[in-house]
């Protein structure tokens, strides 16, 4: 039986809050046949909020496809090719003879085939004979645009964990071709009827596609997630409380909110715990039972991330903890023993890499993480923490 608070799969329609506004502009995005790159932590709401607006738009009675791509496992160029040209094919087709027919007539001069023995053993509907060019690349690339323009009919494609691509040999070649094809399509003139969603977990990782290199400058909008309100997380808990005839208070709520930095996944699980500890009127020692419950499930993922570390970016955290927002004075470099400003930049590099921390639009750090901020500064650094 599902219960109020849902954190083990994405939400829609009721469930969904929180990310309104952010919903509304990616229905807008989409309908206006832009490319959009979302990117955010791990458990951030981005596939909510990706299916709560193609819910929108059915519910707008727009007519579409829709595919996803996975690359959570992606390790090679061919590997990503294969996963898109099947996931492209198997929305538009449903038998061998017209898997057959789509990759002779659109994929015809590339080494990509249909073998009857490897999709009977696999299910995988597209195979390589020979290792991948750049024709090929280019062609797997164009499939969604001549099939949407085929059917006349609108394709969303979404490309989750695209940051993986450059877990592969040439991940900067798959991205400046697709960037090639996408301009020559928006060039074209006409509204492309082929949109795609690239989706990252690792912020920075993604950051480093689409801000530093801009391999996708002008063809793809960025959409930022922000934080939810308090008032849409604390009124969703109540509700939530009050379907089993439970009471909170909301200034406990407020706290609750502050811990977790409204994250919604973290704070449905930790409010499904107080629900689990209840039975009637939840006082503050149950959310100390629940807080303590949380963190022992996470906590050996925080003590890898900091066994993790060198002794040199452990200081650097602290001083990010403590405050600092410029680490290149001689204050901070003598306290935090960082040697040097060269030093401070490579811990900087060391620490986004490793998706720890980032930096805002104002340069300044951020734990990407809410709980493990919690539990290094209060159980890893003995620091003093506001409840």
């Amino acid at each position: 039986m599902e219960g109020p608070f849902i954190y083990n799969k994405f939400v829609t329609g009721k469930n969904f809050i929180g990310h309104k506004i952010e919903c509304s502009s990616l229905t807008n995005m989409l309908n206006a046949g832009e490319n959009v790159s979302i990117y955010a932590p791990a458990k951030t709401g981005k596939m909510s909020l990706i299916q709560q607006s193609l819910f929108n738009m059915r519910a707008q009675n727009r007519i579409f496809t829709y595919c996803q791509v996975d690359l959570l496992r992606t390790r090679s160029i061919s590997e990503f090719l294969l996963s898109f040209g099947d996931a492209v094919i198997r929305a538009y087709a449903s038998t061998p003879a017209e898997y057959t027919g789509i990759i002779e007539t659109y994929l015809s001069g590339t080494h990509f085939i249909f073998d009857q023995i490897v999709y009977r053993e696999a299910d995988r509907i597209v195979s390589l004979n020979w290792d991948v060019d750049d024709h090929d690349i280019e062609s797997m690339l164009r499939l969604p645009y001549r099939l949407a323009e085929e059917h006349q009919k609108q394709m969303y494609m979404l490309l989750w964990e695209f940051q993986n691509i450059m877990n592969t040999e040439d991940g900067h070649k798959v991205c400046k071709i697709f960037y090639t094809l996408m301009k020559e399509i928006r060039d074209g003139g006409m509204k492309p009827l082929a949109s795609f969603i690239f989706c990252g977990s690792q912020t920075n990782a993604m950051k480093d596609i689409f801000e530093h290199h801009r391999y996708f400058y002008r063809v793809v909008e960025n959409l930022p997630i922000r934080e939810p309100e308090d008032k849409d997380i604390i009124d969703h808990i109540l509700r939530g409380f009050l379907s089993s005839g439970k009471v909170i208070d909301r200034e406990l709520l407020t706290g609750i909110c502050r811990i977790f930095r409204n994250n919604l996944w973290y704070i449905n699980h930790f409010v499904s715990i107080c629900d689990s500890l209840s039975k009637g009127y939840i006082m503050e020692p149950i959310l100390v039972e629940a807080l303590d419950r949380i963190i022992s499930i996470h906590e050996p993922r925080f003590i890898a991330y900091m066994n993790d570390l060198t002794t040199f970016q452990v200081s650097l955290l602290k001083a990010i903890l403590d405050g600092h927002k410029k680490f290149s004075t001689t204050e901070v470099i003598g306290q935090y023993r960082l040697n040097s400003s060269a030093n401070i930049r490579r811990l900087k590099d060391a620490l986004c890499k490793k998706e720890i921390i980032t930096f805002n639009e104002k340069d300044e750090p951020v734990i990407l993480d809410p709980l493990f901020e919690y539990w290094v500064r209060k159980t890893y650094f003995k620091m003093e923490v506001a409840r």
